[in-house]
């Protein structure tokens, strides 16, 4: 595509603060990181400290925000001059047949605002789509709190994260193979990757993160604990020698 045929506000100020917000989250997990964790913590669990810090700020902050909006943002269809521009609410969505809920329905809420950019390239976090609505729930709720228990594991040096590294790499896994799986079934009829930064900064880029940090603390988690199994193996039959 060429730069004549971009869309005008694929830069514009509301992007830009976006961007830098999640830039911005990141390096307060990597400040955490340097405050809490002893200097011997190995560079995995390092990592993965400042993944999941940055996880659950982003579920926190960014996806609460978005569920906020899907419940206590909402305006009258009646009202709008083209009700067709917007993300339609799923039949009886909260009681309501007459309105729409969502970021598109917030104004200039400045977290709606860095949603309805994201809502570029999908629409569907611009309004409310149950199948989302209803991970982000469990993400929100569930997976946010348990990756905060991760990141207090991981400082105190207690076992333990394996066992929650896993249990939330694999929802997250899960989540968002059910996020995309109804895009691939219907031919993506949401998404818009007609330029670069739609596609592959948007789309791929930060979705593949939830996909292969997860699988890497799968990784860093298993090993860890088949080794542990391993040490118990040669611990028993050291005694049965004995």
């Amino acid at each position: 595509m060429s730069t004549s045929t971009l869309p005008p506000d694929l830069f514009d100020q509301t992007t830009l603060v976006s961007l830098a917000s999640t830039l911005a989250i990141l390096f307060v997990a990597y400040t955490a990181s340097q405050r809490v964790l002893d200097r011997a913590t190995p560079g995995s669990l390092r990592t993965l400290f400042i993944w999941h810090a940055f996880d659950a700020l982003i579920h926190f902050f960014l996806e609460g925000s978005f569920l906020y909006h899907c419940f206590f943002s909402s305006l009258n269809i009646g009202q709008l001059q083209d009700a067709s521009k917007y993300y339609p609410d799923p039949h009886n969505y909260l009681g309501y047949t007459d309105r729409i809920h969502g970021s598109q329905a917030a104004g200039s809420n400045p977290f709606a605002q860095l949603w309805m950019v994201y809502a570029r390239a999908d629409k569907r976090w611009g309004g409310v789509d149950l199948g989302v609505v209803s991970l982000e729930l469990l993400t929100v709720l569930v997976v946010g709190p348990l990756a905060c228990f991760v990141c207090y594991d991981i400082a105190k040096k207690n076992p333990r994260a394996n066992i929650t590294m896993i249990v939330i790499a694999t929802a997250e896994l899960y989540g968002g193979f059910m996020t995309f799986c109804p895009e691939w079934l219907t031919e993506n009829i949401n998404l818009d990757g007609s330029n670069f930064m739609y596609l592959w900064v948007y789309l791929v880029f930060f979705n593949m993160l939830w996909v292969f940090i997860p699988i890497y603390a799968i990784y860093v988690a298993s090993a860890d604990i088949f080794n542990a199994f391993e040490v118990r193996t040669k611990t028993l039959a050291s005694k049965k020698k004995n």
